[in-house]
């Protein structure tokens, strides 16, 4: 079945905000045996009209959903996609009353005045199905296939825009109905491995010859900074053949085949050992801090975070030597080693980080080009250790790919 997403919504065509729709029902969807086949982005109002006279002729699902807004779904004057739907189908608009109450009864909750439009938002084209919204006031809608004999159309889903709504929405009610709809579709199995720090055509030497052996695989790569994902499509049976050879050739490079993050990874295996961690950051600037702290559960493992960003603050804060400053420069394998380890004798963690570069664009020297970092690496009960990368690239993309190499440092360490 050919599955179509458009998009709605000015602020996304004007660069306001990010479309996170497509990647959210592209996931949710694979598990019917569906793949999104075309994406529309189009502003608001009834460019909608031609847009849906254009691909409905050539799919069979259809998803409708707004940028940050309801989707045209809502009560704003913008908001005509449920009108336009309804006249290209021939289908009249009526007031649902239990759509109407759930408004009332919301907007009464929360102390916020009516308006004659907000009560557009109960109007559902007949034969329509409402799909409940459990946090907003605009309503999904569903309508069948065809719903209407006299103008040939796909099973199309209206949905609003808000992650928070549109979300939930398509989990609770949009999913069921997708299940019922494909349940004769032949579904498919991937498997996506996420490799830290091997770069995009490293991988490909080692595997690409040997999967594309197996027949009726599909093999793709995504590549971000620090990390690649090997993707794997095919029958249940091939992929796990895909798999052997993938797990053979790329061994602990593979730091998950499930969708964490390495930061998610190093977290759990400590939680795991019941030890702890600290991080020291020079040219990161917290940014280490910052990854290891947006994983749920992280307080079980992560003591302490230190910015020593200048000399003077390595030196106060964290015991480093003014002489190894002066002599070998704050970006050396020895300040690196001495900020890790004074990091750990003074918070008491199984493990402490440390980082310092030159981030750029400026600083750099021959010696020492822009690009350069260090990383040191003290543990409990073990001699401490550092690592030296060169990363010439602009400044975030330089933490990003310093923070992957730390991470990556102390889960091979882990395991």
């Amino acid at each position: 079945m050919k599955a179509i997403v458009i998009n709605t919504g000015t602020e996304i065509l004007l660069g306001d905000v990010l479309n996170t729709h497509l990647a959210f029902i592209a996931r949710e969807i694979f598990q019917f045996g569906l793949r999104i086949d075309e994406q529309r982005a189009i502003p608001d109002g009834d460019a909608i009209q031609s847009t849906l006279a254009d691909v409905f002729a050539r799919s069979e699902i259809v998803f409708v959903t707004g940028g940050l807004g309801p989707g045209g779904l809502g009560p704003t004057s913008d908001d005509i996609t449920r009108e336009l739907v309804a006249g290209h189908l021939k289908l009249p608009l009526i007031e649902d009353a239990t759509v109407h109450e759930a408004i009332r009864s919301r907007l009464a909750a929360r102390r916020i005045p009516t308006t004659e439009r907000i009560w557009r938002q109960a109007l559902v084209p007949g034969g329509a199905k409402v799909l409940p919204n459990e946090n907003g006031t605009a309503p999904g809608l569903y309508l069948p296939a065809n719903i209407n004999p006299a103008v040939p159309s796909p099973h199309l889903f209206l949905l609003p825009g808000p992650p928070r709504e549109l979300q939930p929405m398509f989990s609770d009610f949009v999913a069921p109905i997708l299940r019922r709809i494909t349940a004769e579709l032949e579904k498919v199995a991937m498997r996506i491995f996420r490799v830290a720090n091997m770069g995009e055509s490293i991988i490909e030497k080692k595997i690409d010859g040997l999967i594309a052996a197996v027949p009726g695989i599909e093999l793709g790569y995504c590549a971000r900074p620090g990390e690649v994902d090997v993707r794997v499509i095919g029958s249940a049976e091939v992929v796990a053949q895909a798999e052997e050879i993938i797990r053979k050739k790329l061994g602990n490079a593979i730091f998950t085949a499930s969708d964490e993050t390495l930061a998610a990874v190093l977290v759990r295996l400590l939680a795991e050992r019941e030890q702890t961690l600290a991080l020291a950051e020079s040219c990161t600037g917290g940014f280490l801090a910052d990854q290891i702290t947006n994983v749920p559960g992280a307080s079980k493992v992560f003591v302490a975070g230190y910015v020593t960003y200048s000399n003077e603050e390595k030196i106060r804060a964290l015991g480093v030597s003014r002489e190894s400053v002066e002599r070998f420069g704050a970006v050396s394998e020895q300040v690196a080693t001495e900020m890790a380890e004074g990091l750990r004798t003074r918070t008491g963690v199984t493990h402490g980080i440390a980082t310092t570069g030159i981030a750029g664009p400026g600083g750099g020297s021959e010696e020492k080009p822009v690009g350069t970092a260090f990383l040191g690496l003290s543990s409990e009960n073990q001699p401490a250790g550092w690592e030296k990368f060169f990363f010439p690239t602009d400044r975030e993309t330089f933490k990003q790919l310093v923070a992957q190499r730390a991470f990556d440092l102390l889960r091979k360490r882990l395991l």
